[in-house]
């Protein structure tokens, strides 16, 4: 007997906007945390417009480079089964949010370190949008670390103009911008680089 064949890829979403986001997703760092960063952006289509449905998850190491982070993202209330929030306290290096009105999105959270000597500390990024057959994955590399950004084989295997869509911008002290554009075409931008794993 045969196995039967897979079934095929649909489309993702918009259907996850009502169960997925949880209050606090952006908020990673914890409260008043003094090292806490913003990263904000846009996600884009091919035309440059705004899609105001997308959904990201964001994980990362925390500065110190632990992969594990701590449980607590999605903590429940025992009685009532519904969303207690973040404790406040721990660091999870996982977020999750969706896109505004306008295509934007926020999150807060603290600086990644490098999960081992010498490599880049980058934030993953998992987008989920409507018209996409599967989740697409990217990565957020902050300009503080020139030395591991040269040295970093993912961005050492592409062409400048390629390996700037995974460069975060430095829009004020602690601010930075990072806008996902899912196609290129709008007339002088790149598509953000995405990447596959087996």
């Amino acid at each position: 007997m045969s196995p039967l064949p897979p079934t095929p890829s649909q489309t993702v979403g918009p259907f996850y906007g009502y169960a997925l986001p949880f209050p606090t997703g952006g908020e990673i760092a914890p409260a008043g945390h003094p090292d806490t960063i913003t990263v904000r952006g846009v996600v884009l289509d091919g035309a440059g417009q705004p899609i105001p449905d997308a959904l990201l998850e964001i994980w990362q190491a925390g500065p110190d480079g632990d992969l594990t982070g701590r449980p607590g993202s999605m903590r429940r209330d025992p009685v009532t089964g519904g969303f207690l929030g973040r404790d406040g306290v721990d660091f999870t290096g996982f977020g999750r949010v969706a896109t505004d009105a306008d295509g934007g999105w926020v999150v807060r959270t603290l600086p990644p370190g490098p999960h081992r000597p010498g490599a880049a500390p980058y934030l993953s990024v998992c987008v989920f949008a409507r018209g996409l057959l599967h989740h697409l994955f990217t990565r957020i590399y902050l300009p503080e670390h020139a030395d591991a950004l040269a040295a970093d084989p993912v961005l050492g295997a592409l062409p400048p103009e390629r390996r700037a869509t995974l460069l975060a911008e430095r829009d004020h002290d602690r601010t930075y911008r990072f806008d996902i554009r899912l196609q290129g075409g709008d007339g002088g931008h790149e598509e953000t680089v995405f990447l596959a794993f087996a």
